[in-house]
């Protein structure tokens, strides 16, 4: 049995990279992160439990690329696992055209760069993947920064923000919009923990007004759109207008778009743009963004059928954090 799936279509080309490193097989990439003390498996299936076999074996080969490149930093750690998940994606789909894996590795690297102070999942609130993602980078991401990276969900619906707070234990901030100063005010703050996951604010917006409006009251340095519910309603407009006025402002804003893509056009929020398209959130991904990523950004058999690995987008944000924080603090230990 293949040890993943799509296993045929990928092997040649993670071995030619693997190979490039002096490093001779998948096993001997799991060996030099057990040997560094990393149980590298477990970090990826703890993040998102529903992640495919090969997001697993992706992010074995991650750590053991910037290991075997002595990356001491978590966030040169970052940049060496998206060559990992690059190797991964299968040749001439979406993912592979688009250097998806390269994207992912880069924003990990910049969610452990100093200069980024505030990152926000613009979220459907529709699913917990924007919570796998935020979980991972507020339980890991701080150990290595000098000044905490603020984590924030931010998404359309009070009543929604509410319950995925509640659920996952983060802190719910209701706001109010103000329609003639173009500003919100919060008006209710509620914590459901004490731990780390009690420092990322959830947000529900009523509309896209609001949902830019909680973007500058934050000061969101680089953000990730959801695409599962609301993309062309709320997310993308979020984003498109934040960017918009950053650049007016002057303010530097780093978007990544989720991804869109085949499967997204018979979404109804999508119906009328055509299978062609690769739907009206790809597009209006394709408008903001500074850097897209192919497929859902919480199924992970979207995101494999997009080329890249089995795993949903947000989480895979998260455990580029995880493998990159656990990476430098392996080095610190003096395992490699």
């Amino acid at each position: 049995m293949a040890l993943f799936e799509s296993y045929e279509r990928r092997i040649d080309k993670i071995n030619a990279v693997l190979n490039s490193y002096g490093i001779a097989s998948l096993e001997e990439a799991e060996k030099i992160t057990k040997d560094a003390g990393l149980n590298v498996y477990d970090m990826v299936k703890g993040i998102q439990p529903i992640c495919f076999e090969n997001a697993c074996w992706a992010y074995i080969v991650d750590a053991a690329i910037a290991i075997k490149k002595d990356c001491r930093r978590a966030a040169d750690a970052a940049a060496a696992i998206g060559e990992g998940l690059q190797s991964f994606c299968i040749p001439g789909s979406v993912a592979d055209t688009r250097q998806v894996g390269l994207g992912h590795g880069n924003l990990g690297k910049m969610l452990l760069e100093e200069d980024t102070e505030c990152f926000a999942f613009l979220a459907g609130h529709e699913s917990f993947a924007a919570a796998e993602g935020a979980i991972g980078i507020a339980e890991k991401a701080n150990k290595v920064r000098q000044k905490p990276l603020r984590v924030i969900l931010n998404g359309l619906g009070k009543d929604a923000a509410q319950i995925i707070s509640r659920i996952n234990g983060f802190t719910f901030v209701e706001t109010e919009y103000d329609p003639y100063t173009n500003t919100v005010k919060e008006v209710y703050r509620k914590s459901y923990s004490e731990g780390l996951r009690a420092k990322v604010n959830c947000y529900g917006a009523n509309d896209v007004c609001e949902g830019v409006a909680i973007m500058h009251k934050e000061g969101v340095d680089v953000s990730i759109t959801g695409n599962s519910t609301n993309p062309t309603r709320f997310q993308h407009p979020v984003a498109g207008t934040y960017k918009k006025e950053c650049i007016e402002q002057g303010k530097k804003y780093f978007s990544v778009a989720s991804g869109g893509g085949t499967g997204r056009t018979l979404h109804p929020d999508n119906m009328a743009a055509g299978p062609a398209s690769y739907g009206m959130t790809d597009t209006m991904g394709r408008m903001h963004s500074d850097a897209q990523f192919a497929g859902s950004s919480s199924v992970p058999a979207h995101v494999e059928m997009m080329g890249l690995i089995g795993a949903g987008n947000n989480p895979m944000v998260g455990m580029t954090v995880a493998v990159a924080v656990s990476i430098e603090e392996a080095a610190k230990a003096g395992k490699f």
